[in-house]
Parts: C-alpha cells; sequence; structure tokens
C-alpha cells in the first residue's frame, strides 16, 4: 500500500512538471523571438533589439487597440465586480431556494464554451442594435467577467464573520452602511482579486470580441487578424507585454493576499 500511495505521488508530480513544462515552453520560444534583430520569425535570434518594440509603439493602430482594450477591461470589469459583489453576497447573506441551481446560472459563462455564448450574445446584441457598438462590447465582456467575481467573492464571504454584521446592525447601522464601512473594508484584498481577474480575463478575451466589436479594435482582435493577413514580429513584442503584464498583476494580488493574511506563503 505504501509502495503505491509513493508511485502515485511520483506519477502526479511528473505529470503536473509535464504540464507545467508545456505552458512554459511557448512562453521561452515567444519572449526571446520579441527582441530578435530579424526580418521575420526566426528562432533562435540571430541577434537582439527592441526594433518589434518601437514598431509596436510606434503604430497609431497598435496605439488605438491598447486604448480600447484597456478602456474596456476597465469599465466591464468595474460592471462585473458591482454585479457579481452584489450577487456574490446576496447568495451567501440572503439564500434562497434554488441556490445551487442560481449560483449555477451566474457560473455559466465559465463553463459554456465561449463560441457559444458569442453567438449567443451576437444574436441578442443583434436584435436591440447593440451589434458592433462600444456598450455592447463591454457588457459583453461583463458578462464574461462576472462569473469570476462571483466566484472569488463568494469564498471570501463565506468565510467572513456573520457576527460583525449582526453587531453593526444592532447598533443602528443600515444594511448599506455595513456593506460600505464594515464588509468591504474586511474584504478590500479578496476585492482587488476580483478585480485583477475580471480586468485579465476582459483584456485577453477574442472569441466573443471577434462576434461583438464590429469596428472596435482590440489587442487581442488585432493580433488576431493580423496573424490571418501576414505573420508579422511585432505580435511577438506585443504578445510578450501582454505576459508581462499579466505575471505583474497576479503577482500584486499573491503578494497583496499573503501580506494580509489571505494566502498562505507555501500557495505561493
Amino acid at each position: 500500500m505504501i509502495g503505491s500511495n509513493a508511485l502515485a505521488r511520483r506519477l502526479v508530480a511528473i505529470a503536473g512538471i509535464a504540464g507545467l513544462i508545456f505552458l512554459i515552453v511557448p512562453l521561452v520560444i515567444v519572449i526571446p523571438m520579441s527582441f530578435s534583430s530579424a526580418r521575420a520569425l526566426t528562432f533562435p535570434p540571430p541577434g537582439l533589439s527592441l526594433r518589434w518594440y518601437e514598431a509596436f509603439f510606434g503604430d497609431a493602430r497598435w496605439m488605438s487597440a491598447m486604448a480600447t482594450s484597456a478602456s474596456v477591461a476597465f469599465v466591464s470589469s468595474l460592471l462585473a465586480l458591482l454585479l457579481g459583489g452584489l450577487a456574490a453576497y446576496g447568495l451567501r447573506r440572503a439564500p434562497v431556494r434554488g441556490e445551487g441551481v442560481i449560483e449555477a446560472n451566474f457560473v455559466a459563462p465559465l463553463i459554456v464554451p465561449t463560441i457559444i455564448v458569442a453567438v449567443a450574445l451576437y444574436l441578442g446584441f443583434a436584435k436591440i442594435g447593440l451589434l458592433g457598438t462600444y456598450v455592447g462590447l463591454v457588457l459583453a465582456h461583463t458578462v464574461l467577467s462576472v462569473p469570476l467575481v462571483i466566484m472569488v467573492l463568494t469564498v471570501a464571504i463565506r468565510s467572513f464573520d456573520f457576527r460583525i454584521e449582526q453587531v453593526a446592525w444592532s447598533l443602528g447601522a443600515s444594511r448599506a452602511y455595513t456593506i460600505v464601512k464594515v464588509v468591504l473594508p474586511n474584504l478590500a484584498p479578496n476585492v482587488f482579486a476580483a478585480w485583477i481577474f475580471a480586468f485579465i480575463s476582459s483584456f485577453d478575451e477574442v472569441i466573443v470580441t471577434n462576434f461583438i466589436a464590429g469596428t472596435w479594435d482590440t489587442v487581442p482582435k488585432r493580433m488576431f487578424n493580423e496573424l490571418i493577413l501576414e505573420i508579422n514580429p511585432t505580435i511577438t513584442a506585443v504578445a510578450t507585454l501582454l505576459i508581462a503584464f499579466t505575471m505583474l498583476a497576479l503577482a500584486a494580488v499573491a503578494v497583496l493576499l499573503q501580506r494580509t493574511g489571505k494566502l498562505r506563503p507555501t500557495m505561493l
């Protein structure tokens, strides 16, 4: 029995290492290629250069796509934080019959293939005139981000001591005042983490964006279109910047949660 358990642990460790290598190898290739001095995609790069980063920051189309991605991600993540936070709080503090079904409905966009969500939003927005509009793009990204917020905040609210809220109510505080002055300050690290996840999810979204955006150009959408038309080495610079941004954002969340005691150092 002991031997079989040790073998099982080794197999799990080997599978985990293999999966990690599978995920890291593309990064090992893309990042050096973004600093290549070659005129085409070449690995290993014959020399080092910042020409593709200069091409990215010097192209007005890429800068416009970056501004669109940032604004859509910012607005949609705030909306997702508001709607998802209220939903998570309501599910935990005001349980209703069929709570599991309601929660599953909120999380459905994470389970259902994104292409199905994209087609559904395309047909729905086409009927109400939001297809190809900025508002429609923001709403579509909000739909995809809300489940992430609910998943993060549901766990945090479940672990928050309900008696603290009861004390505030007994002292005359309204429910809204209690949420703003008592609940949110205590859950601030989790709220920030939920917002970061929602922002990154929106910024990196490409499938729904291609269906909904119309003439609006985001960075992932432009990358996708560039790959269809031609293999432009500038894409490697864009990909490296997105990787760096995502890693820095997740590192900031991990450090914040660790300092506030929400994340153990062994989990990093």
